[in-house]
């Protein structure tokens, strides 16, 4: 099966390359893409210069948009399985066989690969687990599916979710309500025991404020969503 990495950038100038280094040599049979979302830092120029596989988006697309840019380069060059990975160094390339698996095997559409199935290495800080348990509660409320790291940007995905995806992607801060569009689309979801990091560089752009914000937001498009699902 063709594998694709899709791996979002903005503003990654401390971590992109160790991180396409670590996923080249950790994953070497696996092609990979980064999709850099018009960062102002030297992540444009680090990605030309070592000769990593990238695109240039022409306008700032925020994370669901540049995400989306790497399904729908998966959907056209014909691969079978996308998998997001993210650019900061959190998200260890050693597992990706892990979340892929299920996958392969068909026992999932979407697999996403969570920090809290055996609460082992970095597990981010307590207001924003609390987030991501109502984000979860939420996500099973409304599509019936249990997963425990609902905001995990570390996922595998087979050919018939990627072309769901190229048309269906939140904008922003999409990983929970892709995972409700899979579920309520009829596609199986489950979630696989890995074990993350604290980013490598940089800074995440959600502070402790805006994960509140974050929270909220994502729960009522949640909640329209299911709505104007079931009015179809």
């Amino acid at each position: 099966m063709k594998v694709l990495v899709i791996i979002p950038a903005f503003n990654e100038e401390e971590s992109i390359e160790n991180t396409v280094n670590e996923l080249r040599e950790t994953a070497p049979g696996y092609d990979y893409i980064v999709v850099n979302d018009c960062s102002d830092d030297e992540t444009k120029n680090i990605l030309r210069d070592k000769g990593i596989n990238h695109l240039d988006l022409a306008v700032n697309l925020g994370i669901g948009g540049g995400v989306q840019t790497g399904y729908k380069y998966a959907f056209e060059n014909g691969y079978d399985i996308a998998v997001q990975m993210d650019g900061d160094g959190q998200h260890d390339p050693a597992y990706l066989s892990e979340i892929i698996e299920p996958v392969i095997s068909g026992e999932a559409d979407l697999c996403i690969g969570s920090r809290f199935v055996e609460k082992k290495g970095y597990q981010s800080s307590f207001l924003r687990r609390f987030g991501i348990r109502f984000l979860s509660f939420i996500i099973r409320l409304v599509s019936g599916v249990r997963v425990t790291d609902a905001t995990s940007g570390f996922r595998a995905c087979n050919k018939e979710l990627i072309r769901h995806y190229t048309k269906h992607y939140a904008q922003d801060y999409p990983e929970p309500e892709a995972i409700v569009s899979a579920a309520l689309h009829g596609y199986k979801v489950k979630d696989k025991a890995v074990e993350m990091r604290d980013r490598q560089g940089g800074r995440s752009s959600i502070s402790a404020f805006k994960s509140v914000y974050y929270m909220l937001k994502v729960s009522v498009a949640i909640l329209l969503y299911r709505f104007m699902i079931r009015e179809k």
